[in-house]
């Protein structure tokens, strides 16, 4: 489908979305309370900020855009939002008028009270690791422990509900590299191409979308936000779209030749193609993200590149999907967590071709009780800029 016969329906169903998602964020709620009372705990400090939000929008269900914030959540379901930033608190008390939300100039010191009040009742933070310092330390003092596993886990694990919204953020995915696809023609800049994506996203109801692009040839060695580079004949251009949608993020990488791809070009594609292919076939439930990237790698050592399966070259052969669009588990053969039933992730070979340059190709898929099941529909396919194959 165009961009003229995506947006309409999802003008229409607005309303709709907006009850799905706050259905989703009770659900959210609820597992997160039961989780808490399962490991006896009585209040969760979950942190956010602009950059990464999931463990406090997974209570909260709020999107910092500025700042930073911390839920408090009580077993029983209260959650109390405070931001340090007043035009954040009065955004969410308008769009979460069910929480208590509070703007306050010192995080730790407000934090750090309410804590204080609390008494003897068994806290824990999470994530842990990005917890400002000091509220960290007086975190310490009190006794609170870490919840990061926890929050993880329910990360990690959707519920069907969940599930849902990211097959909304999946055909938005497809459509949306459509446009891409019929953007990238010769004299072109890439922040063009990145307007005209984010226009038609922002038109059919994406609240944000994660984007990277990488145009030329092998002297190209990754993506980046647009460098104002004007696409010419020959070149390849490489794109990650992550539209979000409810709070949930999916991914699809693309490759396309701006004109006829050449025998180098289509020949390093294909190894690419066998790559993603090995690695989807390996998802299952029971083995492990390890599994995965071994099985990817493993299609460019027998090409004779492994060199370019290393961290110089790439940083993961595919990640997890949620409510950040990188979250765990991270597709590397170091990583021994156990895929499940219900979790998302993206298969993605992504790294440098020494004749062709860097290539991306990737689709997201939910984990079933036997297999993926492959989200994106997209084909996987060396495009050819500036022409509607992406169509479905």
């Amino acid at each position: 489908m165009g961009w003229s016969k995506m947006s309409l329906p999802w003008r229409v169903e607005s309303e709709m979305m907006v009850f799905a998602s706050h259905k989703v964020a009770s659900v959210r709620l609820h597992r997160l309370t039961q989780a808490m009372a399962d490991t006896g705990l009585d209040h969760l400090v979950l942190f956010g900020n602009a950059w990464q939000n999931d463990y406090l929008r997974y209570a909260a269900d709020f999107g910092i855009l500025e700042g930073e914030g911390i839920a408090l959540v009580g077993r029983d379901g209260s959650v109390t939002l405070y931001l340090d930033d007043r035009m954040e608190a009065e955004r969410a008390g308008v769009e979460c008028p069910d929480l208590c939300v509070k703007a306050v100039r010192d995080l730790v010191a407000e934090v750090g009270k309410a804590l204080a009040r609390i008494g003897n009742h068994k806290v824990a933070m999470a994530p842990r690791r990005h917890m400002p310092a000091g509220l960290a330390m007086v975190g310490s003092e009190l006794g609170c422990g870490d919840a990061t596993a926890v929050l993880d886990r329910l990360l990690m694990l959707k519920a069907d509900e969940e599930l849902e919204a990211i097959r909304r953020a999946a055909h938005l995915a497809d459509a949306g590299y459509d446009v891409f696809c019929r953007a990238a023609v010769a004299g072109r800049a890439d922040y063009e191409l990145v307007a005209q994506t984010e226009s038609f996203f922002r038109s059919a109801g994406v609240d944000d979308n994660f984007m990277l692009i990488g145009v030329g040839g092998p002297e190209v060695r990754g993506m980046t936000p647009p460098v104002g580079r004007v696409l010419a004949p020959g070149d390849m251009v490489t794109t990650e779209l992550t539209p979000c949608v409810d709070g949930y993020y999916v991914q699809i990488c693309r490759t396309l030749v701006v004109g006829d791809p050449s025998p180098v070009q289509q020949d390093a594609f294909d190894l690419f193609h066998r790559a993603m292919v090995a690695g989807i076939d390996a998802v299952a439930p029971g083995v492990t993200a390890a599994d995965i990237a071994r099985a990817e790698n493993a299609v460019f050592r027998a090409a004779g590149l492994g060199d370019y399966v290393t961290s110089e070259y790439t940083r993961v052969r595919g990640h997890g999907l949620g409510l950040f669009p990188d979250t765990k588990p991270h597709i590397l053969e170091d990583v021994e967590t156990c895929i499940e039933a219900g979790m998302v992730l993206i298969v993605h070979p992504n790294t440098y071709h020494p004749a062709a340059g860097y290539i991306v190709l990737g689709d997201s898929m939910i984990v079933g009780p036997n297999a993926a099941e492959v989200l994106t529909t997209t084909p996987r396919r060396l495009f050819r800029g500036g022409t509607a194959e992406a169509s479905s």
